[in-house]
């Protein structure tokens, strides 16, 4: 394995206002190697790849390439350079296509200035064939799945040629045989004398891939080490600075009555027949595969697509959820998998978006009570650990952890009695999601329910009282906690039972 450093930054530091994200960091990548980088979410981690990328210009240090200093003053200088990027933030156009979509910011253009479109197509036609992909060209983005879209930004990516890749969160929200397709692709990118930098808080990943691994806590770098010379434990320690002896703080908790009641929910050629209950004081999970039609029940039942068929019942009561309102008022709230998408409100503060469901606690007499706002609002970020410069800083220039507890904290201001998390662990870092894990406990032993959503089995299994596993549109299995294993899980998933 090549000892040649192809990246080194040195000193880099930057600023935002109200915290110093990066403080004199000293970072270097090996040719032909993967190097991986742990941390908890706003360590810093995904600030310095901006910086490399040109995302973001650093307050002070120098970049290196082949140990020649260089500026990378935006990510078309990146690409230059033969710098490659996968954001951890999927930024998509809904209405571009897929070929629009792999050629952005790169479209071919003839001698007149036309871009050839024909050129586009046969070059993403030969990219989908050689991953596998079944997309059309034409297909616009917003049709697809988010695990579909993950794929493409990571065709995009290698497909540029490039010398050095950052692959940030880049098997967050892909399939297993997605992951292991990825895997095979870093294998061949690694052979060729590629450098990939690799961020991902799924540790066992980072086991399987790394040949170094770099561990950040609050802007700075705390080790960097051989992945071959340490373990998970050593790396969840330095991340977190402290050991973490138990990962699922799950409770054995009275489990009351039931609390919701879904029977024969039908929806168009998304999902049939589908019926389940939960319990106060009881955590669900739903497991299945991409394309099972977990996250289909679930945005119906928040009343954000419609119901063919079927009933709801929440405390014994029939109800008609024909909108988020409803949802709401019947005491139901989501965490949506996508929060880009639909969760934040990326141009408003971190307070705007917390407290945009209950402002009817916040406004009355025709005005504003701020300080009311801010106080309630607070409190909760408290709770949540929500690690934010101020009140007012905007929601986007937070790390996705950080988000993901604001999102929340919004809800918990509604104090809802069902809690449906779709993949609320998306991304984030140990310390993060040990704190969802809690609040989540802290719900069912108020008398709550909560169902989650997950593709993370190990969760699943750690946290959940009973599990629901999907497969085409269809409950295939009820798993109790003494019937749980990742195998009897994926049984049912597959449809193998």
């Amino acid at each position: 394995m090549s000892e040649e450093v192809k990246l080194r930054v040195s000193q880099i530091e930057k600023s935002f206002p109200g915290v110093k994200a990066l403080d004199k960091i000293d970072f270097s990548v090996r040719k032909g190697t993967v190097h991986a980088l742990c941390g908890e979410n706003g360590a810093g981690k995904s600030t310095l790849m901006k910086i490399i990328n040109g995302i973001y210009k650093p307050d002070s240090g120098q970049i290196f390439i082949d140990e020649k200093p260089v500026q990378v003053k935006d990510p078309i200088q990146g690409q230059s350079l033969g710098i490659a990027m996968i954001a951890q933030e999927l930024n998509y156009v809904p209405e571009m296509s897929v070929e629009e979509n792999l050629f952005l910011g790169r479209l071919p253009v003839n001698k007149f200035g036309k871009v050839n479109w024909k050129e586009v197509r046969q070059k993403t036609l030969q990219f989908l064939k050689e991953e596998g992909l079944n997309y059309k060209p034409d297909q616009k983005l917003k049709t697809l799945t988010v695990s579909d879209i993950q794929m493409l930004e990571i065709i995009k990516a290698i497909s540029n040629d490039a010398q050095i890749i950052v692959m940030d969160e880049p098997t967050s929200a892909i399939t297993q045989k997605e992951v292991e397709l990825l895997f095979k692709k870093i294998g061949i990118l690694k052979e060729k004398g590629v450098s990939i930098i690799y961020i991902s808080h799924k540790l066992d990943e980072v086991f399987q891939i790394a040949d170094d691994i770099t561990v950040f806590r609050d802007g700075t770098v705390v080790k960097s080490m051989r992945a071959e010379s340490t373990d998970i434990n050593e790396v969840i320690a330095l991340m977190v600075g402290r050991k973490m002896e138990n990962v699922y703080p799950k409770e054995e908790i009275k489990i009351g009555e039931n609390l919701l009641d879904v029977k024969d929910l039908c929806s168009d050629c998304l999902y049939e027949n589908v019926s389940f209950h939960l319990q106060r004081g009881e955590i669900i999970g739903f497991a299945g595969l991409v394309g099972a039609g977990r996250t289909e029940v679930m945005r119906s039942l928040f009343g954000l697509d419609g119901i063919s068929s079927g009933e709801v019942l929440i405390s014994g009561k029939k109800v008609c959820i024909k909108n988020v309102s409803s949802s709401i008022k019947n005491g139901m709230i989501m965490l949506s998998e996508d929060r880009r998408r639909y969760g934040i409100i990326p141009v408003r503060s971190v307070m705007e978006n917390a407290s945009l469901s209950s402002l009817d606690q916040f406004v009355y007499g025709g005005y504003t009570h701020r300080k009311k706002e801010k106080t309630t609002v607070g409190q909760y970020f408290d709770k949540m650990n929500v690690k934010t410069p101020t009140l007012n800083t905007s929601i986007r220039s937070l790390s996705g952890g950080n988000q993901q507890k604001v999102l929340l904290a919004k809800w918990m201001l509604r104090n809802p009695d069902i809690l449906i998390l779709d993949e609320p662990t998306r991304g984030i870092d140990v310390g993060a999601k040990f704190e969802i894990y809690k609040l989540m406990t802290e719900m069912a032993k108020a008398g709550k329910g909560v169902i989650m959503v997950s593709s993370e089995l190990p969760e699943l299994i750690g946290m959940c009282d009973r599990i629901y596993v999907m497969c085409q549109g269809r409950i295939e299995g009820e798993l109790h906690k003494d019937q749980f294993s990742q195998e009897a899980i994926m049984k049912f998933a597959t449809g193998t039972c």
